[in-house]
């Protein structure tokens, strides 16, 4: 019998050297040995005194790459959490992985995107796991805070060319405040981290959201670019303009009317939602992505959330077999929607039908995009043989 090419684990522990020591025994224990482990990747609450669990961290888990972020909620082998830490170990058998800080997201131009890619391949084929073209995917784990995602996001999909990518931003349990990354034994803010995965067996990358058009539509008529604030929306106070569109007062606007009525941009036959943020004392509307003048903002209604998302994972283990886990970066207004409709413990009956481990995000990302109100992700399969021609493939 084979031994198993990947592990999870999940920890309520509060103290950070207790959680990550119940980590790493779930992970030793699921992979026969610490020597197996190829790397650990991990999301946390923002609520964990993250000096020292970076140092907890490190310290355990001294000999493999380690990656992660703060998050605005937790998937775990059980399903949705709060306040705690979940974490996937990689066979060193399967996987090859090989991670970079980028901590100069405004000065990130593309020569280094380049030198940052191939080095990051370069890596990788050391390890001699599997072929990377075809066999080998990006995750990129970014502040959720910076406002930098868009030009990384597509810089980073320029050098990257055909490797897949997805990732999502680091929240602080919607706080807002302070949203960071974790690298080379220490948590980062203003910084992103790109982790190339390599491995043998299949996977493919998705994106999916459960929304649909409506006919109305608002045009964005002022914005300040910089931050993200859009001061108008057609000709009028932006907040005000869109209450009237989301039918409630502009006082009443909060978290989960944005859930509840998202707005999005068309580019070509697909829509692409631009979620709302927060609403500002000048009656602006700060957005989680970039939005510019003149841009066509789209009204959107949501189908049902689960049903949609179980319909687009059961599609793609169709032809990949059982997974072996999902990573999944989730829009925490998708998990705001789960939970006003009273669907959470159906939501993590699924999840981990599907064996899903992740986030919930401020923002998502997908092949150079920034995106916002979807489930994004990579499902891994079952191993299989090299010699098949079944490497990963990209689906969105």
């Amino acid at each position: 019998m084979h031994a198993v090419a990947l592990a999870t684990a999940a920890s309520q522990l509060k103290d950070p050297q207790a959680a990550v020591a119940e980590l790493a025994r779930t992970l030793d224990l699921a992979l026969e040995g610490r020597e197996r482990l190829g790397g650990v990747l991990f999301f946390c609450s923002a609520d964990y005194p993250l000096a020292a669990l970076g140092q907890a961290l490190a310290a355990t888990f001294a000999e493999v790459p380690v990656s992660g972020c703060t998050t605005a909620g937790e998937i775990t082998p059980e399903g949705y959490a709060r306040g705690s830490i979940t974490a996937i170990g990689l066979a060193r058998s399967d996987f090859a992985l090989a991670q970079v800080l980028i901590d100069d997201l405004s000065g990130f131009d593309l020569p280094r995107a380049q030198g940052l890619s191939d080095e990051l391949l370069a890596r990788c084929r050391e390890q001699a796991v599997a072929p990377v073209m075809g066999n080998s995917f990006a995750l990129t784990l970014l502040d959720g805070l910076s406002s930098s995602e868009e030009q990384v996001l597509a810089t980073l999909d320029a050098a990257l060319g055909s490797i897949p990518a997805f990732g999502g931003s680091a929240g602080d349990d919607n706080r807002l405040s302070h949203t960071y990354v974790y690298a080379d034994g220490v948590f980062h803010d203003q910084a992103a981290v790109v982790v190339v995965v390599n491995t043998r067996l299949p996977f493919e990358v998705i994106s999916t959201h459960h929304l649909t058009p409506l006919a109305d539509k608002l045009v964005v008529t002022a914005v300040d670019r910089d931050s993200r604030r859009v001061l108008e929306l057609n000709a009028e106070p932006a907040a005000e303009e869109y209450a009237r569109l989301a039918g409630v007062a502009p006082e009443a606007l909060e978290e989960a009317v944005f859930a509840r009525c998202p707005l999005a941009v068309r580019i070509g036959e697909a829509h692409y939602v631009r979620s709302i943020q927060r609403v500002n004392d000048d009656a602006s509307l700060s957005f989680y992505c970039a939005v510019e003048t003149g841009i066509v903002l789209t009204a959107m209604q949501a189908t049902p959330i689960l049903e949609q998302l179980e319909q687009r994972l059961a599609e793609v283990e169709a032809r990949l077999g059982p997974p072996a886990l999902t990573i999944g970066c989730d829009c925490f207004l998708r998990r705001m929607e789960i939970e006003a409709l009273a669907l959470e413990d159906e939501a993590s009956r699924m999840l981990r039908r599907h064996r899903v481990i992740g986030f919930n995000t401020y923002g998502e990302q997908h092949h150079g995009m920034h995106i916002n109100q979807t489930f994004t992700g990579v499902v891994i399969g079952q191993r299989r043989s090299v010699a098949d021609g079944t490497g990963g493939q990209d689906v969105a």
